[in-house]
């Protein structure tokens, strides 16, 4: 029977071709505007915290207590800015910034330029115990800090260099375990044949690495960067075991002596000077984001 004979089919004409619609909540308006509010609470909760921190950075001695949630003062106190970068013990909070950033600037070089070296004799030079090396490299990521400490601090106070900023400083020298993987993994994506035409044309290794390979490692070097200077930043630890006159304190030591458990403190100021102490890291990675994600992915070039 044809479909012009059909009953079923001129009743209804179009019941072979004719699609239902999805439910509400499977159509992609809907999806979209879903996705959008949950991405906007869970920034609004990760952000809150900072949010949090700058407006009570602004607010009175008794407010940040008495209106904990509020993110907006009743009344804007900017000198927790004043008084806060004026420090204290004739020491203003600039003299402990010059010292961040010259722990974490000099430390971030020294860590990352070693880093790369010994990346490359491990990716690209053949010796002798090459895996174990490397095998052993990777198991110092395993071991504690606390297990270093104590051997550390003896040897650096037998040279009389407890106080300066040499116990910080040179143990960079060898370069990090976790930056040195980092880059291994991004050297082993170059070609070697870019290895071979430099040898072919009279380079040595020191060549090679200078010319070929680090032009190649400027996403990675970037990355390894701005997580050095992240963690150097905020380095609590060494610091306070190294570090005893206070004008040699970074930030983190300054904001733990501005909060004195023993005394009355002005959180005002803790807070007002802790939210500077957020804004070299924040330009970073408003500045550098682009090359971290391109580091962190590990690209390089495809043979």
């Amino acid at each position: 029977m044809s479909s012009a004979e059909n009953p079923v089919s001129r009743s209804l004409p179009y019941a072979g071709s004719a699609r239902l619609s999805p439910p509400w909540y499977q159509r992609k308006a809907v999806r979209t505007v879903l996705y959008h509010v949950f991405v906007g609470l869970a920034t609004l909760a990760m952000l809150y915290p900072l949010l949090w921190l700058f407006g009570s950075s602004l607010k009175g001695p008794s407010e940040i207590w008495t209106r904990q949630t509020a993110l907006i003062p009743n009344e804007i106190h900017f000198d927790n800015y004043k008084n806060g970068w004026d420090g204290f013990g004739d020491i203003s909070f600039a003299t402990f910034y010059k010292n961040s950033f010259f722990y974490a600037g000099v430390g971030t070089l020294l860590t990352v330029s070693a880093s790369a070296v010994v990346a490359y004799g491990f990716a690209r030079i053949k010796f002798r115990g090459k895996r174990i090396w490397f095998g052993l490299m990777l198991l110092t990521l395993m071991l504690p800090i606390q297990v270093q400490i104590i051997p550390q601090y003896i040897m650096f106070n037998e040279l009389g260099w407890i106080n300066t900023f040499y116990p910080l400083l040179l143990p960079r020298l060898g370069g990090q375990a976790f930056f040195i993987f980092m880059i291994v993994q991004f050297i082993r994506g170059i070609p070697r044949e870019l290895d071979e035409a430099a040898l072919i044309d009279g380079c040595g290794q020191g060549g090679i690495f200078f010319r070929i390979i680090l032009p190649q490692l400027k996403p990675v070097i970037i990355t390894a960067a701005i997580f050095s200077f992240y963690w150097t930043w905020e380095d609590f630890l060494t610091p306070l075991l190294y570090l005893n006159s206070p004008k040699l304190y970074t930030i983190s030591l300054a904001l733990r002596t501005f909060s004195d458990p023993s005394g009355a403190t002005n959180w005002g100021e803790v807070f007002a000077m802790s939210a500077l102490s957020l804004v070299p890291v924040f330009l970073i990675f408003v500045f550098f984001q682009r090359y971290l994600v391109q580091g962190i992915a590990t690209t390089g070039l495809k043979g």
